[in-house]
């Protein structure tokens, strides 16, 4: 017994070491990612949070939502240099990402619309098109439903539209139901394991075109390598089975100009499931499918993708 009382011992002890060891090597990561990609943008407060976004432009608003684990770089970078003058561009990161906090405000797909419709009457926009990118599609959707009246359009891109019981593999590491464990993995292992499986995630995100060599920078890729927004993100990815099987049920309600734009070759979200399936379920909708490109159509086609943004807000803001 008494030796058995020490393997349990050494063990608990080796085991509290290694997680030691991973808090460290996260605080150090967290560190150097916000040093490399300090804040760009302004602060508001929403509720109890603090949301970090960036507004450059003049004349009638596009807001843009990111999706997934992303921050608002993913349309800065990417997009708004491919946007015409004429608009003013205000991306933001959602709350629990990039550089704003999640204290006030939850997971849950309602409670992100509500966020957002709060947001749009902090910042001042005039009845924005929204535009959503990945699960910033589902969010977007549901501000249509929810607060019809705070906006004029959707402008969909790559969106997650429809209800997957089991998320990709790649996304796996991403679903921890239980809000503990998510915690000390968030503080723990999942910033390292992250950075190790970097190459393998992007790949598959961007597939099948390559990612663009200034995304960990101009990209804001390193600010996923934080404890914060690891835990924002696998708090998205658990919440979506909560709403989005409920919410595909109300797309008909939807009575404002909405476009969609898809890459017929995303590996995240299939285009026919989530794209093709829209039809008819939202009168009049805009469905456009890029041949031959997969889920980040806004860093590898940005002209095609500001084209579109801009083909939905000259329906929106015309009704």
């Amino acid at each position: 017994m008494a030796v058995l009382f020490w393997i349990v011992v050494v063990a608990i002890l080796a085991v509290a070491g290694w997680l030691g060891w991973n808090a460290m090597v996260t605080r150090r990561l967290a560190a150097d990612a916000e040093r490399r990609i300090p804040p760009v943008g302004k602060t508001v407060m929403v509720g109890g949070d603090s949301i970090h976004y960036v507004d450059q432009g003049a004349g009638r608003p596009i807001l843009f939502v990111h999706g997934l684990g992303g921050q608002l770089h993913h349309f800065r970078q990417a997009l708004f240099p491919a946007m015409d003058d004429g608009f003013r561009l205000v991306a933001m990161d959602r709350p629990g990402s990039g550089y704003s906090t999640r204290i006030s405000s939850g997971a849950r797909i309602p409670e992100q619309a509500a966020a957002i419709a709060r947001f749009i009457d902090a910042v001042g926009l005039d009845r924005p098109l929204l535009v959503g990118h990945s699960l910033g599609g589902a969010i977007a959707l549901r501000v249509a439903l929810d607060h019809p009246d705070k906006i004029a359009g959707l402008a969909l891109i790559s969106p997650l539209t429809h209800y997957v019981p089991t998320p990709p593999k790649e996304f796996g590491g991403l679903y921890i139901r239980s809000p503990l464990m998510r915690r000390i993995i968030a503080a723990t292992l999942a910033v390292p394991a992250s950075l190790k499986n970097a190459s393998q995630t992007l790949d598959f995100v961007f597939g099948p075109q390559p990612v663009p060599a200034d995304y960990a920078i101009g990209g804001g890729g390193y600010l996923g390598l934080r404890p914060s927004h690891f835990h924002a993100t696998s708090s998205d990815l658990v919440a979506v089975e909560q709403d989005l099987p409920g919410q595909m049920e109300r797309y008909g309600e939807i009575r404002i100009p909405v476009g969609i734009l898809f890459g017929s070759r995303d590996r995240v979200l299939h285009h026919t499931r989530h794209g093709l399936a829209m039809e008819g379920l939202i009168e009049g909708i805009d469905l456009e499918i890029l041949e031959g490109v997969g889920h980040m159509p806004q860093f590898v086609e940005a002209e095609k993708v500001a084209s579109f943004v801009k083909r939905v807000a000259g329906r929106a803001f015309a009704a």
